[in-house]
């Protein structure tokens, strides 16, 4: 019995032991890793692709295709004033697409607005029947828009499926439309092809005058996040803790990259990627912000904050700029991920950034919008509006989803 005793308490302290291990080993694989300028970073950065048309000012999600958020030109800087608002009566969680004169956006439950940037005039609406929680892209004189289940939102169940809507911007009509699964996804237009996501796992690649498939690609979990393109690829996260890169012509694999290992689930992707200096950069769920080669998807750093990296990150000279759900808006070096700055909100930050004239805006879940001095982190203005999206432009005002408005704002 002595024997019998003495073998299970040995066997106990192994067990022990080697689950002592695997949390050392978990904790090991979970730590921030520290980037290098010389590892895939290329310093000598083009201009990301933008919609050729003139009369179209802030084309998607980001900006551009790479969705670096940044864009050159815009001249406004605070304080700003209200200048007029419109009702949506429903939840609009994402930024208005502008062209033509007219920014476009969905409310939470399927209704699509064309509204005027210089008066609170409705051009046209146009009503689904499903939810949305996506922001739309301009291109060839149409909106493209993704659509969810139909109501209720946010209920997942077995069966549901979303739509991409082409619309003609000028009338709210019908150009063509997609079935998919339930969609929550910013369509990204690059040239003649729109590529959008799904719940189902599926990335699909659609012309965009016609909507025919061009190809589809699986990945292992729902896409719940926008695709970003970049030298003939296009990067995507998923809800199953990968990022991916696909050729942008035949849908083709070129590698995927995971989320760090950690106790726990593994983090997941909803954060929309942007693509600079040969790298690409997420968010995930885990509270970490990834950069990720570009090239060869292995991963060149990783920086946790305190909570889930819902926001997508703004690019903008050599610094990634993203808020976390800790309440932190963090300033960090493109190459290595070290910490240039930290900024303390009011509340969660689940909204991305965007930067403009070296300021870069972001709201709180507790409706504050801030304004900081890119560079430094220095505040600058707040605004108690807004709570998702940040701001907008088209050069002459700044346009904000305050829930269920949009708000137009001008320099002082």
């Amino acid at each position: 019995m002595k024997k019998l005793l003495l073998a299970l308490a040995a066997l106990l302290l192994v067990v022990v032991a080697a689950g002592l291990a695997f949390v050392l080993y978990r904790i090991h694989q979970s730590r921030n890793v520290r980037g290098s300028s010389t590892e895939e970073f290329v310093t000598t950065q083009t201009a990301p692709e933008v919609s050729a048309e003139k009369k179209v000012v802030w084309p998607m999600y980001g900006f551009d295709p790479a969705r670096r958020r940044a864009p050159e030109g815009m001249q406004l800087r605070p304080p700003f004033r209200t200048r007029w608002y419109v009702n949506a009566d429903e939840l609009v969680e994402f930024p208005p697409a502008i062209g033509y004169g007219h920014l476009y956006f969905a409310s939470r439950d399927g209704v699509f607005y064309s509204v005027s940037t210089g008066a609170p005039h409705v051009r046209w609406r146009f009503r689904a029947g499903r939810c949305a929680a996506a922001s739309p892209a301009i291109s060839h004189r149409l909106v493209y828009m993704a659509f969810l289940n139909r109501p209720p939102c946010n209920k997942s169940r077995p069966g549901l499926d979303g739509e991409v809507i082409a619309l003609e911007a000028k009338s709210g009509k019908v150009s063509w439309r997609r079935r998919i699964g339930p969609s929550e996804t910013p369509p990204l237009v690059v040239n003649d092809t729109v590529f959008v996501g799904d719940w189902n796992g599926k990335l699909y690649a659609l012309a965009a005058r016609t909507g025919r498939v061009r190809w589809t690609a699986k990945v292992g979990g729902e896409i719940k996040d926008g695709a970003a393109f970049a030298g003939g690829r296009v990067f995507v996260g998923s809800y199953d803790s990968h990022v991916y890169a696909f050729d942008a012509s035949t849908g083709r694999r070129l590698w995927r990259a995971s989320a760090q290992q950690r106790l726990g689930q593994q983090g997941r992707f909803y954060s929309t990627p942007a693509v600079a200096y040969g790298r690409v950069y997420i968010g995930g769920t885990d509270g970490k912000v990834y950069s990720f080669g570009a090239t060869t998807g292995k991963l060149r750093w990783s920086h946790g904050t305190g909570h889930y990296v819902y926001a997508s990150p703004a690019v903008w000279r050599r610094r990634i700029l993203i808020g976390s759900y800790d309440g932190d808006f963090y300033s960090l070096d493109a190459a290595t991920g070290d910490v240039r700055w930290r900024f303390k909100s009011n509340g969660r930050i689940s909204g991305s950034a965007i930067v403009l004239n070296g300021v870069v805006y972001f709201s709180t879940l507790s409706a504050r919008t801030y304004a900081l001095d890119a560079a430094s982190g220095k505040l600058l203005w707040s605004y108690r509006r807004g709570s998702y999206a940040a701001v907008v432009s088209d050069g002459k005002r700044l346009f904000l989803a305050g829930v269920a408005r949009m708000y137009a704002l001008s320099e002082h």
